[in-house]
């Protein structure tokens, strides 16, 4: 009779465990800091809908009211993230404006719940857009909420969020329907002009001060690269040259003399430049987002031979 209930309860406890593991991860992201209690109640938000929620931070020191950096956040995390992840994003300069609130689900299967400002703009473009709902707020929103308008971010967002990741509702009860498109962020898309690649500069790598493109590893051997080669660089800010130079492709920083500027693939297989031991960004003042551009091309073997 021991045994029959020893049996018993484990199969209930493993019954619950999975229960609780059914739940979709929430990520938040905001550009609120972590100085006051702004996402403390975020996050107490979500714990009362469902204690059983497993919620995680992917960044909360983004720059104040800045979009671009958002969306790239996103496409530098989202990949390792599985199905099912709902994340919920508030860099939100019109908060209280007629910008929309809303939940885009993807055909990777993740769900991003946030105003629609161009903070889908990647994501939408690199897992595909299934639907795009607008959050009603008569019937998804904090109780007793309805006279604030100044933080969507507890209210609703991070409401919404948790019931969809604790699946307290479905997608279809988010709200009504709408095209399947998000406001999007204007921005050099990677190419090969000729012999010439070009791109833009959507994030640094800022303890270290490298300077990541979004020129992915495939259209890179288009150039046919070997590692010595010489390229040339030229980044530019609204059309105005910030840095023009030459660097050879390497595999790591410690293949160039310390100080000397190199062309890597970074962590996510994306074209780079960095000083070994040194700040390239600082150095040249080179920025990053939708208005910083670059342009690549490999020297001809004459040049290289006259410029070692």
């Amino acid at each position: 009779m021991k045994l029959k209930t020893f049996m018993l309860s484990a199969t209930v406890w493993w019954g619950l465990s999975a229960l609780a593991l059914a739940q979709r991860a929430l990520v938040l992201q905001t550009d609120f800091g972590v100085k006051d209690g702004a996402v403390a109640a975020m996050r107490g938000v979500a714990f009362g809908v469902s204690p059983k929620l497993a919620i995680f931070d992917l960044s909360h020191e983004n720059t104040p009211f800045d979009i671009w950096e958002a969306a790239y956040r996103f496409k530098q995390t989202v990949p390792y993230w599985p199905a099912g992840t709902v994340f919920v994003s508030v860099v939100d300069p019109g908060v209280g404006t007629e910008r929309k609130s809303i939940v885009l689900e993807t055909r990777t299967g993740h769900f991003f719940v946030g105003p629609d400002n161009g903070t889908f703009t990647l994501v939408a473009e690199e897992c595909g857009i299934v639907a795009v709902r607008e959050i009603d707020e008569a019937k998804n929103r904090r109780q007793g909420s309805e006279r604030s308008y100044t933080f969507h971010g507890r209210d609703v967002y991070a409401f919404v969020g948790a019931r969809l990741a604790a699946e307290a509702i479905a997608f279809k009860d988010v709200g009504p329907q709408l095209p399947a498109r998000v406001v999007a962020l204007n921005y050099e898309r990677p190419r090969l002009e000729g012999a010439v690649l070009a791109g833009t500069i959507p994030a640094l790598d800022y303890q270290y001060g490298n300077v990541w493109t979004n020129l992915d590893e495939v259209l890179f051997a288009r150039l046919d690269p070997k590692f010595g080669e010489q390229f040339r660089v030229t980044i530019t800010q609204t059309g105005r040259a910030i840095y023009e130079g030459e660097m050879p492709y390497v595999r790591s920083f410690g293949d160039v003399p310390e100080g000397a500027p190199l062309l890597y693939l970074n962590s996510l297989m994306n074209v780079s430049f960095a000083l070994n031991m040194g700040d390239f960004a600082k150095s040249h003042h080179v920025g990053r987002g939708a208005q910083w551009a670059v342009r690549i091309e490999k020297m001809p073997s004459q040049i290289r031979k006259k410029n070692p």
